[in-house]
């Protein structure tokens, strides 16, 4: 039996998308014809065949075909985790689950959340600063005696603004 995507790319199957492209983007480096030190024809073999799998695995139609073609299900995996109850057996049944299965949060994309209070407070500090840059520059056009409007826009201004 010939070798899975999967394994051709080197990723387990329940990479995310970017997973897949990071580790197509390495192994296309690695075996790409004019860079490697293999031969000829085996670098061109194993160029088609990493091409091949990120072709099918890169598009979510394609790759729920091959997953199927392969008869791998991620749901019976899911299922597992999600009948963990709370008693003993949770742990148990926990340890069986897969490590690196993606839940429906994990899936490697972003994600809409709530903003954080440092996040919120650093939004803060840079709305803060802009306005205090704009009216510091307010300030230093009034010590100056710098016109509010140049003459180009003055004529256009509904206030009719200079200051001495």
């Amino acid at each position: 039996m010939s070798k899975t995507y999967y394994a051709i790319l080197g990723v387990n199957p329940w990479a995310s998308e970017i997973d897949i492209r990071r580790a197509y983007r390495d192994l296309s480096k690695l075996y790409h014809p004019d860079t490697t030190q293999l031969p000829k024809d085996e670098a061109i073999e194993s160029f088609r065949q990493i091409n091949e799998a990120y072709a099918t695995l890169s598009n979510a139609d394609r790759r729920q075909n091959y997953d199927r073609r392969i008869q791998f299900s991620r749901f019976q995996y899911a299922t597992i985790k999600t009948q963990v109850s709370t008693d003993a057996t949770a742990s148990n049944a926990q340890s069986r689950t897969p490590k690196n299965l993606q839940t429906i949060d994990d899936d490697g994309l972003p994600s809409e959340r709530p903003l954080s209070g440092g996040e919120l407070f650093a939004l803060l500090l840079i709305g803060a600063t802009l306005v205090a840059c704009l009216v510091l520059v307010f300030l230093v056009a009034l010590l100056r005696g710098d016109r509010l409007f140049p003459e180009a826009i003055a004529p256009l201004s509904i206030f009719w603004l200079y200051l001495p």
